[in-house]
């Protein structure tokens, strides 16, 4: 194992400048939240009533913000895209229409390359959010919706490269995305269709995407001899066998902690209804694979019944969830 060669007090003085700059930018995000008002809540309506897309542009760092923003309001059901104002009077002001709302970002609100932008959104009569740190710039005084940011300290000790402002701005981005998302009422299911794969589309799945069904579930009757119960289990090997009514409903469960607890005595001489759990935990088709995990995991067991309308229609094991990558 490699050993630090950094000294104490490199190591403090390291330390040290990280909390200074986190706390700066923990004051600035701060100022901003106090800061939201009125103009927050017309920008979302404004984005709101797109009719095309939510363009997103700005210079420097600021576009590089404004990327990310246009990049999570897409990702959160917004369709969105970002636009570099210096290729905007080269052709691209034509990726914008008048069915669009554009977002510009320049913490100055003085950057010549958005001047183009501002042209056409005023000519074409396309609604303009301004994210500036001054009001009176060319841009807050062209926006028709005006997010004035705080002045605030950058991190950066010369008080010169943008680390406080642009923290402001993609957390200003953020509340946007999400306001608009809760607006439209964007589900978890609505945000798999962006984010089909990875981890987060794995957690995003649905419990009857994994789930047994059809005969690779062991079911019973709860007059079944253990004997019997114990064949089911090993034949299927998903740990469990469920005990259903004449019915068919899912009168109870039996696990192999069940069969432990009742390994004492003479097992093999009792019927399914004598050993199951007439109460054990259930999941529906419909519930996220992540919440079927954390109950698995909040209760301690390793299989669960799919139901519905009372009738068990799948089992899940939880290596299921790890092979489908939920866990």
């Amino acid at each position: 194992m490699s050993r630090s060669t950094t000294s104490p007090t490199a190591e403090n003085s390291h330390l040290g400048s990280a909390h200074r700059t986190l706390s700066l930018e923990i004051e600035g995000l701060k100022a901003l939240m106090a800061s939201l008002d009125g103009p927050f809540i017309e920008a979302v309506e404004t984005l709101g009533r797109a009719e095309g897309r939510i363009v997103v542009t700005g210079m420097g760092k600021s576009g590089h913000v404004a990327r990310k923003i246009a990049a999570t309001l897409a990702s959160t059901g917004s369709p969105s895209q970002y636009v570099h104002p210096g290729e905007a009077s080269h052709g691209d002001l034509g990726m914008i229409t008048a069915a669009d709302v554009i977002l510009a970002l320049s913490w100055s609100g003085e950057t010549a390359e958005l001047s183009s932008i501002i042209s056409h959104a005023k000519r074409f009569a396309i609604p303009l959010i301004a994210m500036t740190a001054e009001s009176a710039s060319a841009l807050g005084r062209a926006g028709d919706v005006a997010l004035v940011l705080p002045r605030a300290e950058e991190a950066c000790p010369n008080k010169l490269a943008p680390t406080t402002s642009t923290t402001m701005q993609l957390a200003l981005g953020d509340a946007l995305a999400i306001a608009l998302l809760e607006k439209k009422g964007f589900s978890a299911k609505d945000f798999k269709v962006f984010h089909p794969g990875g981890k987060l589309g794995a957690m995003l799945s649905h419990v009857r995407e994994v789930m047994h069904v059809g005969d690779e579930l062991p079911l019973t009757g709860p007059g079944t001899p253990m004997s019997e119960v114990l064949l089911l289990m090993s034949q299927k090997s998903l740990g469990c066998a469920g005990i259903v009514d004449e019915n068919g409903k899912l009168d109870g469960m039996i696990t192999d902690g069940d069969i432990r607890r009742h390994s004492s005595g003479d097992l093999l001489a009792r019927t399914a209804s004598e050993v199951m759990n007439a109460s054990p935990k259930t999941v529906s088709p419909d519930m996220l694979a992540s919440e079927a995990v954390k109950l698995l995991n909040e209760k301690k067991i390793t299989s669960l019944f799919v139901v519905e309308d009372g009738k068990p229609v799948g089992v899940v094991h939880i290596h299921d969830f790890l092979k489908a990558g939920v866990v």
